[in-house]
């Protein structure tokens, strides 16, 4: 008599971004490598995969019937995972599930994993790493109960927890096939013909670094690699299929020739067949050559979605004890040189907290990033701590007297959903190197920074403060984020933002989300530094903030008994307020000035020496060709989309936004 089918079940829930979904890349691997490998694979059904954010029950009706079901899990579908879990089983006790991903706890932390077992009965089984070979353990012994046979698993029997011996590294990739190629995600897309999908893309594995705040290096592997063949028709099938936006999940693009070639096939294949439109990648670290070549590839085709420096500390002391202090901090101000150079416009990413850190590293570091030409954008991202890091290990947190807090997650520019189970995230909010107090002062000097300097609100007289005065970007912030510049009385508008920043850092710590959100401007969190720039200028607040803006940096001066030409920090005032993009324009304007301020100012972008000028200097500002008549499309328009290559005064146009990793 022929054996019954086996149904298997594959839930990898991914976020939405602007009406798109990822393909559920993980989980299709793991069943393409059970097709290609699996004695018996005909014996196998497996249902369409649960691969965006859905209610409970309906994900427990998708997955009815299920004999297996494996979850994909990180720190942003984690809750929602364990919560369909635990409903497949009240529905249907004999289920076998397994859960695998980053948030399963650490195979070398069994009090870890215990506990997350312990306090999650519907889990069975738990696999730590790479799921291939482990998942056809599942397959063959999962339902007999033989766990002990299944490679890289822990389980629990009679409450004490067993552990078997990690699986074999995979060094031959091309024992893993593509599920875009072996056809795997047709039925899906099939079945959701108005789906827009992103495709997310490996090229090879492993990273070779071991930062303390990541779980991808942990074993400080060599990347191993997928057969070139294949990644080309992977590419082809990007075109085939129309896709838009690919992110390339390998943690070093660039660092061998190899992705230089590939770079060059996806650039082809977009010129002469349309798609992919975008390549989202993460450069590789101390390869600068190779970065700015390969990136020039993707420019000119168009391909960029722009190029983020991940710097994430600059403080010598803070490298080491994260362990990146092996990774060249001149190699990327040379890149970003380069790039500048060559008009291609860079993002700098920077965490807050890290271990080490303190406020005056911090902001030290910040200045310094300026200082080395970043004046688009640095993207402050909170320290978050997870389960696969090193940095999230008991001892480690105690030795560094990390703290956290737990918050909801929310998305930056994410809309405001009704969770029927929300995903939160473990916040680092002081360490004992950047007590409590001081981390609110490093979260609102970050948010005064962005409000004054990457969104453009003061640059052109701070980059002018900055180089004649001979004040650091810290100084003059801080006198704005301290509150040095005076009274509550004297300086309504500037007091109200920095008590703003304060109390929002605050908030964060007792809990709130990292995001503010606004029911009138799109129902969308905004980062704190765009949701006052979108006050200010809805409010009709922005001639009020020039005004006492220009009286503080007067002070700032006299304070440190600088002298500067009488018209020329009012000049820089006036072409500053003059650029700034708002909506309603209906014709362009004239500025006439004393000083040759847009001179300098560019001199200063672009990394050249331009001496100021006194005479008579005319500037035409273009208002007109591109117009915003509503404030909803001006906040969508210039403010979000144009966030990350800081695009808020005229004469610069924000990127299209197609997906989530922008």
């Amino acid at each position: 008599m022929e054996k019954e089918k086996i149904v298997i079940g594959l839930v990898q829930v991914n976020s939405g971004f602007s009406g798109q979904h990822y393909f559920p890349y993980s989980v299709g691997v793991l069943q393409a490598y059970a097709k290609e490998h699996l004695p018996g694979v005909e014996r196998i059904d497996f249902l369409l995969p649960v691969y965006r954010r859905i209610r409970v029950a309906e994900a427990a009706e998708q997955l009815e019937g299920a004999d297996i079901v494996a979850f994909s899990t990180y720190v942003w579908n984690i809750r929602l995972s364990l919560a369909i879990a635990a409903e497949l089983k009240r529905r249907r006790p004999k289920t076998l599930i397994v859960f695998g991903g980053p948030q399963v706890p650490r195979h070398d932390r069994p009090w870890e994993v215990k506990a997350f077992l312990t306090k999650n009965p519907q889990i069975d089984v738990a696999i730590h790493g790479a799921g291939e070979e482990p998942f056809l353990g599942i397959l063959t012994h999962g339902l007999g109960g033989n766990w002990e046979r299944i490679p890289s698993a822990s389980f629990l029997r009679d409450t004490m927890l067993q552990q078997n011996a990690p699986a074999t590294s995979l060094s031959d990739l091309s024992k893993v096939p593509s599920p875009y190629l072996r056809g795997v995600f047709d039925p899906l897309i099939a079945a959701n013909p108005s789906e827009r999908w992103i495709v997310l893309w490996e090229t090879d594995r492993n990273c070779p670094f071991s930062c303390t705040f990541c779980g991808w290096g942990l074993l400080e592997n060599k990347p191993t690699v997928w057969p070139m063949d294949r990644v080309m028709k992977e590419v082809d099938w990007f075109a085939e299929h129309e896709i838009n936006f690919v992110f390339c999940a390998n943690a070093n693009f660039f660092l061998t020739k190899r992705d230089l070639e590939i770079a060059r096939y996806v650039a082809e294949t977009k010129l002469k067949r349309g798609f992919p439109r975008f390549l989202s990648v993460q450069d590789a670290k101390n390869s600068v050559e190779r970065v700015f070549e390969g990136r020039m590839v993707m420019e000119k085709a168009g391909l960029n979605t722009g190029v983020v420096i991940s710097l994430q500390a600059v403080d010598p002391e803070t490298l080491r004890i994260i362990r990146r202090n092996n990774i060249k901090l001149d190699a990327y101000q040379e890149v970003q040189r380069k790039f500048r150079a060559n008009g291609i416009e860079t993002m700098t990413d920077l965490i807050l907290p890290l271990a080490g850190q303190t406020y005056p590293s911090f902001a030290n570091g910040v200045s310094e990033v300026i200082d080395h030409g970043q004046h688009n954008r640095i993207q402050f991202n909170l320290c978050c701590s997870v389960p696969d890091a090193e940095m999230s290990h008991r001892d480690y947190m105690a030795q560094y007297g990390l703290e956290t807090v737990t918050t909801k997650m929310v998305n930056i520019h994410g809309k405001v959903e009704n969770e029927e189970v929300p995903e939160t995230q473990d916040l680092i909010i002081a360490t004992a190197a950047m007590p409590r107090e001081d981390w609110v002062r490093a979260r609102a000097f970050s948010w005064m920074v962005g409000l004054l300097h990457f969104d453009k609100l003061l640059q052109i007289p701070i980059v002018l403060i900055r180089k004649l005065a001979n004040a650091s970007y810290r100084e003059i912030v801080e006198f704005f984020s301290e509150g040095q510049f005076g009274s509550r009385e004297a300086f309504p508008s500037l007091t109200r933002i920095r008590e703003f920043f304060l109390e929002k850092a605050r908030d964060i710590q007792n809990g709130g989300t990292e995001y503010v959100h606004s029911k009138e401007w799109l129902d969308i969190y905004w980062p704190a530094d765009e949701f006052i720039f979108i006050e200010l200028a809805i409010k009709g607040k922005l001639e009020e903030f020039y005004v006492e803006a220009e009286l503080a940096l007067k002070r700032f001066l006299e304070q440190r008994e600088v002298s500067i030409q009488g018209k020329l920090l009012r000049d820089a005032f006036r072409l500053n307020q003059s650029l700034l993009k708002q909506p309603f324009q209906t014709r362009d304007v004239t500025v006439d000035l004393t000083y040759n301020v847009w001179e300098f100012y560019r001199g200063v972008m672009d990394g050249r020496e331009v001496p100021i000028e006194e005479g008579k200097f005319q500037y035409h500002i273009d208002r007109t060709s591109v117009r915003w008549e509503t404030w909803e499309t001006w906040c969508r328009e210039v403010v979000w989309f144009g966030n990350k290559r800081g695009a808020y005064l005229y004469g610069n146009i924000p990127v299209e936004q197609i997906a989530g990793h922008y």
